[in-house]
């Protein structure tokens, strides 16, 4: 016979249950700890070789394929750029009334799938009214050509885009809408092609840009005549007009985005102590600014430090415009909240800012909620120094740039930039507080040598040597000038710094990995 009677459940006890052990706090779901995730595999990355990920714009849908024997002819193609302007505007056209006969508007994607396509038949169209005219029909090279910059400047960079497109390209700098020359990546220079017909054309596809920008959309007018963007794709575009005789931009493009110390001293940036010292003080959570001047390098240096960063540590950045792109790389960082400062489009408020703006002070303010490991405030260049000393003084070990000619100059610069923020900021004040956030600042020297042997740059062409010429602890001071600074690595005017006295409380980094044996062996290293 079955015993259909079924046992009831235990009821849970308490803790002050007479008779029952009280359940251990791991025993409870909410308490228990998960395993330590491990970080996958590490695939080196090129800017622009990751897959889009939400909230990124996708790629272009590429161009009917083109036989191989055909790629050198259609580099060779002279385009006619003012027909490219005239079928760029029937292409406009056509998309918007598409889009209003279907009632809704499409997404980005969309538009570009059915832009590529009304593209190709304008262009086929174009060519077979060439042929009625008279004029020998256009060479597939040519045809080709032809789609792929009104594609370009339809949903791309126009003229600008294969300049963006070559591989060997870092920095792209314009002096005018003729006057282009291009920095490659070994650091020597050739002359571009211009890039309008006109410096009017130039500055009125700025201003196109700026507007149409699916990530971060800025104001370009005489009434604000600067312009800081973060284009689709990643590269950062700075542009000036109205206030010089003839526009003035720079593109830099992020090529080398996941790098490490050990890269850098593999090339020479630093050597392998200096590594061990900055892997073991991002570990040990000491705050770091790295200086240098403009194309030093830092933004890669602080990728770098960035790298060291333990794997399952939630980290927030904060930049004006996104150039660490560390939520790019999850294989380096499990979580990574990303924050990019709005610049204000309209009348100034109350409040004394622009409307619409949205600094860095407030996005940091706001992040206190989210649960950080760590906050890392990109770039300083003025006010939003006081963004970085905040985050500097909760211990969580922060990181930040800005430009200077030295290690000990960098704490006169944010001296500078702190008193931006208003009347009331003294010297003394900035000074102390910089002396108390910062532990050491790690400064990067440009130096341009000519040479034509290996390794150097176009013959006669001035090539960029980068190092790590000064590692400085930074501690308060009793007197003036109200901070003490000791150099743990120092150059001898050639090459990385060497070591050269280390702070008694440093010796701690060998906790972390500091190699404090090299240290003490190479050169004159001492500790205080």
């Amino acid at each position: 016979m079955t015993n259909d009677t079924q046992t009831p459940p235990t009821p849970a006890t308490g803790p002050d249950e007479p008779g029952k052990r009280p359940r251990r706090l791991s025993s409870v779901p909410l308490f228990t700890q998960p395993p330590h995730p491990s970080p996958p595999a590490r695939a080196r990355a090129t800017r622009g070789a990751l897959p889009p990920r939400p909230g990124e714009p996708l790629p272009e849908p590429p161009l009917p394929p083109l036989p191989a024997h055909l790629v050198e002819a259609v580099e060779a193609v002279e385009v006619d750029w003012s027909l490219v302007a005239r079928l760029r505007q029937r292409a406009s056209e056509q998309i918007a009334r598409a889009e209003h006969a279907d009632g809704t508007p499409s997404d980005r994607a969309d538009q570009k799938q059915r832009g590529l396509a009304i593209v190709i038949d304008l262009v086929t169209s174009a060519n077979t009214e060439r042929v009625d005219a008279g004029s020998p029909a256009w060479e597939p090279a040519h045809l080709h050509a032809l789609t792929k910059a009104v594609r370009d400047s339809l949903f791309g960079l126009g003229r600008l885009q294969p300049l963006v497109d070559r591989p060997d390209v870092e920095n792209i700098e314009i002096a005018g809408h003729d006057h282009v020359r291009l920095q490659l990546l070994d650091g020597s220079y050739e002359a571009g092609p211009p890039v309008a017909d006109s410096d009017e054309e130039l500055v009125d596809f700025l201003v196109f840009l700026a507007s149409r920008s699916e990530t971060s959309a800025r104001s370009f007018s005489p009434a604000q005549p600067n312009l800081d963007l973060r284009l689709d794709g990643g590269a950062r575009l700075a542009a000036t007009a109205w206030v010089s005789t003839r526009p003035q931009v720079t593109i830099r493009l992020h090529r080398l985005v996941d790098v490490t110390l050990d890269d850098l001293a593999a090339n020479g940036t630093l050597t392998d102590v200096q590594a061990s010292f900055l892997r073991a003080a991002v570990r040990a959570r000491k705050s770091i600014v790295v200086s240098g001047a403009q194309g030093a390098g830092k933004t890669t240096l602080m990728r770098a430090l960035c790298g060291e960063i333990p794997y399952e540590e939630s980290i927030g950045t904060f930049e004006t415009e996104y150039e660490l792109f560390l939520h790019e790389m999850p294989d380096r960082h499990a979580m990574v909240r990303h924050f990019e400062a709005r610049p204000g489009a309209g009348e100034v408020g109350p409040d004394g800012r622009p409307a619409g703006e949205y600094s860095i002070d407030q996005l940091l303010r706001n992040s206190y909620r989210q649960n950080l490991s760590r906050q890392i405030v990109g770039e300083v260049r003025g006010a939003e120094v006081w963004a970085m000393l905040e985050a500097m003084e909760s211990g969580s070990g922060s990181l930040s740039t800005t430009h200077a000619t030295d290690a000990e100059n960098a704490i006169h610069k944010l001296v500078t930039c702190a008193m931006k923020a208003g009347p009331g900021i003294t010297p003394d004040l900035a000074t102390r507080k910089l002396a108390q956030a910062i532990d050491l600042i790690v400064h990067v020297d440009l130096d341009l040598t000519v040479g034509t042997g290996a390794g150097a740059g176009a013959a006669g062409q001035a090539r960029p040597r980068r190092t790590v010429s000064e590692i400085i602890a930074v501690n308060r001071g009793e007197q003036a000038p109200g901070y003490a600074v000791t150099h743990v690595f120092r150059s001898d005017g050639a090459g990385p710094g060497l070591p050269h006295v280390l702070p008694q409380e440093y010796r701690a980094l060998a906790r972390y990995g500091f190699d404090l044996d090299a240290f003490l062996r190479a050169g004159r290293g001492e500790v205080a």
